[in-house]
Order: C-alpha cells, then structure tokens, then sequence
C-alpha cells in the first residue's frame, strides 16, 4: 500500500494577497484543503516539511493526514507554487479524500534488474517514456509503485501497460491503447562513434609511383613560305647583272 505522511498545519482565517503575505513574514507557507464536496481550509504550514516532501520520489501519489489541531484530514498533495526568483515555496494545494472517493493519481515507475538486462549490458540504451502513469483508484488501493522487470528484455523490446501488474481496482487514466512504458533502444552514434575510434586504424597501402612521362620528340622546323625573306643567318642570292646593250 501507498506510504501515509502525516503534515503538521495551523488554520489562518483570513485569505487574500494580503493576508498570503503575512503567512510568509511569519515564515509559513499559506495552503488549502479543497474537495469531497466540502469547503475549502486555508491552512499554513512549515516551508520544511513540504521541502521535505517535493524532494523525495512519488510524492504525486503519496497520502497525508493533514492534521489542524485535534483534527486530520485525508488528502493528496496536487500542487506548490514557487517563488519566480528565490524558488522558495510560496502556496501549497491539498486535495480532499473521501473514503471510497475513485480519484486520479501518478504513480510512479521503478526499473528493476537494469544491470543484468541483456539489452542494456549489450549496449543498449533505456529510453523511459514515462515515468510516472496516471490511473484512477480509490485512496485504499492506490499503489506505492508500478514495478517493470527488465530481466530478459533484448535491444528493440518494448514495455507496455499490460507488462505492469496492477493492483485490482486500479485503471489507468488512458485507456483506449496499451500505451508504451519504456523501451530498450540501439546504442546511440556517439557510443557508435567511440567503439570505432577505439579499433585500430587500417595502414594506407602505398601509392605506385608514377611512370616517367616520354620526352616528347622535338618539332621539325616549318618550311618559310613563299614571297617571305629568309631567316636571319643565311646569306641573300646576289642579284642578275644588267643586261648588255
């Protein structure tokens, strides 16, 4: 079953900016204790215990007996708001519970048996899709956990809701598809890129040097053309002499 923390509060009487803001000076966190068809309770409470709460796993789904003097009250902690600079808590909202009442928890998802799942000691890679699954029960039955076995899955496997165990009376809150939980992905390029860098590389088989190119034969000189002088070095032909008289 669900672990039950008991929250110690004070009730304050007045609400409003004004009123939340001198809660704070007396360094409470102003609250309220809404549903079951009842009026809302403005509470205050100390800004440590709620600190103490958001940092531990599956407090979504965890139940409180918040207790105002002689009084306690079932509820669920829904929602804390945050101070935009200092993120101090500044108001905390708890839900009602009535016995009986079906309402809408988040319950967590434990992997158990990650360091003998063959996929992953292969290397593969866990991808969780969620962590957390919605589902609706009553306060009596709603679970600590959903648990997933990862004994014997193998890369490419994947979980769905109909793998988890769930306790009876407990349905989850999507409801028309066995939605996927996680799934044992392939290694990533990166861990890919790493296991080749870490083989040796292959020797370059050595180039064959080239031929030597043929000299080329030299050009015949061209024959000059006719009507053109003759090149220079070679003597002219002497000119006829005149004819006699």
């Amino acid at each position: 079953m669900v672990e039950i923390v008991t929250i110690e509060a004070v009730s304050r009487e007045r609400a409003g900016k004004g009123a939340a803001r001198a809660v704070r000076r007396e360094g409470r966190i102003p609250g309220v204790i809404y549903g079951a068809k009842q009026e809302p309770r403005l509470i205050a409470v100390e800004p440590r215990l709620i600190l103490r709460e958001i940092n531990r796993h599956g407090w979504r789904s965890r139940l409180y007996d918040v207790k105002v003097g002689e009084e306690s009250e079932r509820a669920l902690l829904r929602d804390v708001q945050f101070h935009p600079v200092t993120d101090r808590p500044e108001h905390v909202d708890f839900q009602r519970l009535a016995p009986g009442q079906e309402v809408r928890f988040a319950v967590e998802v434990a992997f158990l048996n990650e360091a003998t799942c063959p996929g992953l000691k292969a290397g593969g890679v866990l991808n969780v899709v969620r962590h957390e699954v919605e589902v609706y029960c009553t306060p009596e039955n709603v679970p600590d956990r959903f648990e997933v076995d990862l004994a014997g899955l193998t890369i490419g496997d994947t979980v769905h809701w109909s793998a988890v165990k769930a306790p009876p009376g407990v349905r989850p809150v999507i409801a028309d598809r066995d939605f996927t939980i996680a799934t044992i992905a392939p290694p990533t390029k990166g861990a890919e890129a790493a296991s080749v860098a870490s083989e040796p590389a292959a020797q370059p088989t050595p180039a064959k040097a080239a031929a030597p190119a043929k000299s080329a034969a030299p050009a015949k000189a061209a024959a000059p053309a006719k009507g053109t002088q003759p090149a220079a070095g070679k003597a002219a032909a002497p000119a006829k002499a005149p004819a006699k008289k």
